[in-house]
């Protein structure tokens, strides 16, 4: 894609285009899992909650451009491991917490090349491990990050009481 650009902003300042896309991702949640928020209900707590992870966490958030006009976005942000984890160190860890692509630019590769160049921006500060969390029910995502090397080493199983 000749005509796609892809940029490190701040969150704070693309707020609109970014909570856009946040509704966007949590209305694709919120059908493969009920008990996922409606995006209004937490619009201004989360946005501010990722805003600070970007200021406090080395948060980088990029995002696709496509003939100038934004296609999707990936944000993660980096935690330094204490002494409490159980796995082995391996520095800086990063927890990709939302991405998202607008469906009218779906299918072009665009998440991918935002996701190897979100890991290309953390292997310069040192980042050891890449963390996700993404729904059991979202098959096209799991497909995509064992496609590009993630391995899932947790279940995470919830009782809603």
């Amino acid at each position: 894609m000749d005509d796609l650009e892809i940029k490190s902003i701040i969150i704070a300042q693309h707020y609109a285009t970014i909570s856009e896309m946040m509704c966007g991702l949590h209305t694709n949640e919120k059908r493969l899992h009920s008990k996922t928020a409606l995006w209004h209900s937490i619009k201004v707590a989360y946005m501010r909650h990722v805003i600070a992870l970007q200021e406090d966490c080395e948060g980088i958030c990029l995002m696709a451009y496509i003939g100038g006009q934004p296609a999707g976005f990936i944000f993660g942000y980096a935690e330094e491991p204490d002494d409490s984890r159980i796995e082995e160190y391996v520095g800086k860890e990063v927890y990709v917490t939302d991405g998202y692509v607008f469906p009218e630019y779906r299918r072009k590769g665009i998440y991918k090349m935002l996701n190897a160049r979100l890991e290309e921006e953390f292997v310069k500060i040192g980042v050891g491990c890449i963390s996700r969390h993404t729904l059991v029910a979202n098959k096209g995502m799991r497909e995509l990050l064992e496609q590009q090397g993630y391995v899932a080493t947790r279940i995470l199983y919830e009782k809603w009481l």
